[in-house]
C-alpha cells in the first residue's frame, strides 16, 4: 500500500512537471524566450536565473529526461520492483536539484512524501518491496 503511493506521487510529479516542460523546451527553442502560464515564467526566474544559469532548451531537456525517469519510478515501484525503489532513492538528489533550481515547491513535496514512504516501507515494515 505504502509503495503504491509512493508509485503514485512519483508518476504525478513525473508527469505534472514533465507535461509542461516538454512544452516550455518547444516554446524556448521556437520563441526564444521563457514560455508564461497563467502569468508565471515557466521554469524560469528561479534560483538558477539568480545565480547566473539561464534556462536553456538543453536545461530544460535535461529537466524533462529526469521527469521522463520519475514516471518511470513509478511504473517500477507500482510493478512491486525493487529496481525502483532504489532508482527513486538515487534520483530524488539530481530531482532537488531542479526543484530548487526552478523554484517548483510542489517537487519537493512530492519528493518527500515519496521518499518517506519508501523509507517506511523499507525499514519500518521491513522490506515490503526491497
Amino acid at each position: 500500500m505504502l509503495i503504491e503511493a509512493a508509485a503514485l506521487l512519483s508518476a504525478t510529479s513525473g508527469f505534472g512537471f514533465g507535461i509542461p516542460c516538454a512544452y516550455a523546451v518547444w516554446y524556448l527553442a521556437r520563441e526564444g524566450q521563457i514560455w508564461i502560464l497563467l502569468g508565471f515564467p515557466t521554469y524560469g526566474a528561479g534560483p538558477f536565473t539568480r545565480i547566473g544559469i539561464d534556462t536553456t532548451v538543453p536545461l530544460l531537456t535535461t529537466f524533462l529526461v529526469v521527469c521522463m525517469a520519475e514516471v518511470s519510478v513509478g511504473w517500477l515501484l507500482w510493478q512491486q520492483s525493487s529496481a525502483g525503489t532504489w532508482v527513486a532513492l538515487a534520483l530524488l538528489p539530481l530531482e532537488l536539484v531542479f526543484w530548487m533550481g526552478f523554484a517548483l515547491p510542489y517537487g519537493l513535496l512530492l519528493g518527500v512524501a515519496r521518499t518517506i514512504l519508501i523509507l517506511v516501507s523499507l525499514f519500518v515494515l521491513k522490506g515490503t518491496v526491497a
